[in-house]
């Protein structure tokens, strides 16, 4: 027991209770006060001298009154306090031991103590060998202590290091051990600095003899229970809590799934892999990750169409209805299609002619081929015929109708956006009675988005063709691949080179995607697809499919667009009635001028719905009652024109050639324009021109050069002088052969001082002797000049196949000249020039006429 020297001095103090630690001398200890009396306490003592009596709850309550305290301490000082929302954070260190003799009450919960300090018996002779023995192992087994408990080594010993003396320091190990409040508060009793350094010790050993027996317990059950048995412990203990509960489902899922295999008819290579699947289903666990792999594999082979098809309907005269109705214009577009029809409708007529007329024949086959199979189940097939091979077919597909297995070509339409490639593909849809499923290829960089990936990977599912059927439910779909040219090329792989399976007829029949395994079977599919960028397509991909172009819509075909679908849907989307909103065909007309420049309808479509909106909240706010929209609404409501497209020059100037040239929003006009000044005979080339667009201006010059008495043009006119041609917009680039003639007329003209015709456009390539060489896009570009007002064209002799795609009221208004050399684009370009004497040719009412020097002739 304490002995209290009874010539220490009394005083009171404020009492600070203590629930569930003691504290001790020289320790310093983080503290939270929240109760009233505590928080009072503190504030008292930091109004005084800072020191308080730290006392231990012989209870855990909220209000401890004198019966709940000891009555030995500690004598603490508050160092640092932090008031915080509900009471005050306080950081308190040790002084001395002390004895309350008595407990006052203050306040409300505040209690006061009169308190003597208590003194600690030192050791008589500190320097004896046992003592000292003591001490030293005291240190060392409280430094392993704390090195099993993860203290790091340099904390470790600046603790034990920085406490000199044996008593302070076994305060100091009391106050870290793990015990609990009674057995540290008679630590806390114990004057005597030898014993309480046993019982320290003591205390030690036992807390080091507890971790060694729970790494002991640990290390056995981990070398008894591995992850595997624990596993199947875990598993034999859920299955007994999951049949005390009822719940043995997972049976019943696995013969669900048996059954819905079983009426699979599947080829005998298919039926195999999904039959060792579904025996892998039965052996494994229901709560094993690999079961939920395998079934989510044989869902995917439930529901894809194995043998379902949309039985075709084919009717020309419909399907020609339907085009019609979805769409106006488009004719070539619509003539492939309905070729289409009427070839697949005489192979599904024919078949059915065959099929009828060799059923008793199949049937004799069958029983004959039974028959053989018994005899000699083990002798090497026999060869196998057409016919034979044919049957075998049906039969592996579980179907003997092969009037559903014809291969049509697969469709590539190429054309700028939205000139309808997508919507007409729904239409042959349609037409043929079958699903139509579509999936976007835009940006598509990995190989596994076409095939799939392999089972091993986590997450693993199938590529977009086999979801694209399982969405269909139908062996035989419409089947779009939109933006096929918007593919890209990654370290995954080149999704392109994952088509050419898909879209080959000759192997798309045992198309394996990498998470099936098996071979499925896309020869019925139509496959259509889509493209803006033919150049983007790789030439391997392209070789698989048959092209359809789609050409920019005229002036004419929008406004008829726009009166047919555009505006009607647009009325009813913002909830317009025909009597409310009229639009007279000068303010559609005005709309596709002045406010849109492409050569499909999606910015129409836009428009339209803009001017409807502006329409729909006039009325709505009683503005008006209806509108009947002329070109002048049109300008009020839309505001000022955002388009500006080229118009035919003012009058024929000297130095600028009117050129074409055509972008995948549509053609238009370009003025190339020439000037000749002083300098070392260079040339100069602005406008943001292209490589092959430079050779061309090059080439020109070279020509003129070479020529210049056959052209016209004064020798001393090109000698020691510079030549600048320009191609405005400047900070639009441009690129391409087809402006050579224009190049080479502004260029003469410039030098000969002779003027260019303002109404007539030309384009073509040029070479270095002077030919002509034909070009592309002569459809949008003539439709460019056309909105421009340009009256006469200049075209390649090698390009008069490709006025047939310009629609008749187009070529009825405009006159082309065809060129085989620069010298008939300079004979009818230039204001002055004469046309040569040629023989005259009929063509149908067609003006056209063909300038040169073999063939000629003016043909109107």
């Amino acid at each position: 027991m304490e002995k209290a020297n009874d010539m220490s001095e009394r005083f009171t103090l404020p009492v600070l209770p203590l629930r569930d630690t003691v504290v001790y001398p020289g320790v310093a200890v983080p503290i939270s006060a929240g109760r009233p009396g505590t928080v009072e306490a503190v504030q008292e003592a930091l109004d005084g001298d800072r020191r308080l009596f730290a006392v231990a709850q012989k209870e855990n309550v909220d209000d401890p009154t004198p019966e709940y305290l000891y009555s030995v301490g500690t004598i603490v000082r508050i160092i640092q306090t932090h008031r915080v929302r509900g009471g005050v954070q306080l950081l308190v260190q040790g002084e001395g031991r002390a004895q309350a003799l008595s407990y006052q009450s203050e306040g409300q919960a505040m209690l006061h103590a009169a308190v003597q300090e208590l003194e600690r018996l030192k050791p008589r002779t500190p320097a004896d060998p046992a003592f000292q023995a003591l001490d030293r192992e005291l240190r060392d087994r409280a430094a392993e202590l704390g090195t099993r408990r993860g203290v790091p080594a340099e904390a470790l010993n600046q603790l034990i290091q920085g406490v000199g003396e044996p008593g302070p320091f076994s305060d100091l190990v009391a106050f870290y051990l793990e015990l609990g409040t009674p057995e540290k508060q008679r630590l806390l009793e114990q004057l005597d600095d030898e014993q309480r350094m046993r019982d320290c010790l003591l205390a030690v050993e036992r807390e080091l003899a507890r971790i060694d027996a729970q790494e002991d317990i640990q290390a056995k059950v981990q070398s008894e229970l591995g992850e595997r048995q624990r596993e199947m412990l875990l598993r034999e203990q859920l299955k007994a809590i999951q049949k005390e509960l009822g719940e043995e489902e997972e049976r019943d899922d696995v013969e669900e799934m048996r059954q819905r295999i079983e009426a699979l008819k599947l080829s005998e290579e298919q039926r195999t892999e999904v039959d060792r699947e579904l025996r892998r289903l039965e052996r494994t666990s229901p709560q094993s990750a690999e079961y939920q792999v395998i079934r989510t594999f044989l869902e995917w082979v439930t529901e894809l169409p194995w043998n379902e098809r949309t039985e075709e309907k084919i009717d020309l005269a419909l399907a020609e209805k339907i085009l019609e109705e979805d769409h106006h214009g488009l004719d070539d577009v619509k003539d492939r299609v309905l070729e289409f029809l009427a070839v697949r409708k005489l192979q599904i007529d024919r078949d059915k002619e065959e099929e009828a007329e060799e059923a008793p024949a199949g049937a004799t086959a069958v029983v004959a081929a039974a028959t053989a199979e018994g005899a000699a189940a083990t002798s090497a097939p026999a060869p196998v015929g057409p016919k034979s091979k044919k049957k075998k077919k049906e039969e592996d597909d579980g179907n003997a109708d092969d009037a559903f297995s014809g291969r049509g070509p697969i469709l590539l339409f190429v054309g700028p956006p939205g000139v309808g490639k997508t919507s007409i593909a729904q239409s042959i849809a349609r037409s043929l009675g079958r699903k139509y499923v579509r999936i976007s290829l835009g940006g598509a960089r990995d190989e596994a988005d076409i095939r799939g990936h392999r089972r091993t990977y986590v997450g693993a599912m199938p590529g977009r063709i086999i979801q694209g059927m399982r969405q269909a439910k139908s062996k035989n779909p419409v089947f779009l691949l939109d933006e096929v040219d918007k593919l890209g090329v990654s370290f995954q792989g080149d999704p392109s080179s994952a088509l050419l399976e898909v879209l080959d007829p000759a192997q798309n029949s045992t198309f394996v995607d990498h998470y099936l395994g098996i071979p499925f079977d896309l020869s019925e599919v139509l496959f259509i697809a889509t493209a803006n960028y033919l150049d983007r397509i790789p030439g391997p991909l392209l070789d698989r499919m048959e092209r359809v172009d789609f050409a920019g819509y005229t002036e004419a075909e929008k406004l008829e667009i726009a009166k047919r679908y555009l505006l009607p849907r647009q009325r009813k989307e913002n909830g317009l009635t025909d009597d409310e909103l009229q639009m007279t065909d000068d303010a559609v007309l005005a709309i596709v001028q002045h406010y849109t420049r492409e050569a499909g309808v999606r910015q129409l479509e836009r428009e339209v719905g803009k001017f409807a909106r502006k329409v729909a909240r006039k009325i709505a706010g009683a503005k008006l009652d209806k509108l009947f929209a002329t070109e002048a609404d049109v300008r009020d409501l839309l505001g000022r024109p955002r388009v500006h497209p080229e118009r035919m020059a003012e009058e024929d100037t000297v130095g600028v050639a009117t050129g074409m040239f055509y972008t995948p929003m549509g053609g238009d006009i370009m003025f190339v324009e020439a000037s000749i000044m002083p300098g070392e005979g260079g040339l100069v080339l602005t406008g943001q021109l292209g490589d092959v667009m430079k050779e061309s201006g090059r080439a020109a010059l070279s020509y003129a050069k070479a020529n210049w008495e056959r052209l016209g043009i004064s020798r001393e006119s090109l000698e020691k002088r510079e030549v600048h041609i320009h191609v405005p917009a400047g900070a639009v680039p441009k690129d391409g052969p087809s402006a050579g003639i224009t190049m080479a007329t502004a260029l003469v003209s410039a030098v000969s001082g002779r003027k260019v015709r303002k109404d007539i456009a030309m384009t073509g390539e040029l070479t270095l002797t002077g030919r002509v060489l034909p070009i592309g896009g002569v459809k949008e570009k003539v439709l460019g000049a056309v909105r421009a007002g340009i009256k006469e064209i200049i075209l390649p002799n090698d390009n008069e196949a490709d006025l047939e795609d310009i629609p008749d009221d187009v070529r009825a208004q405009m006159k082309f000249h065809l060129a085989e050399t620069l010298d008939d684009v300079i004979e009818v370009a230039l204001a002055d020039g004469k046309p040569r004497p040629t023989k005259g040719a009929s063509n149908g009412g067609q003006q056209k006429r063909r300038v040169g020097r073999k063939k000629g002739g003016e043909r109107d």
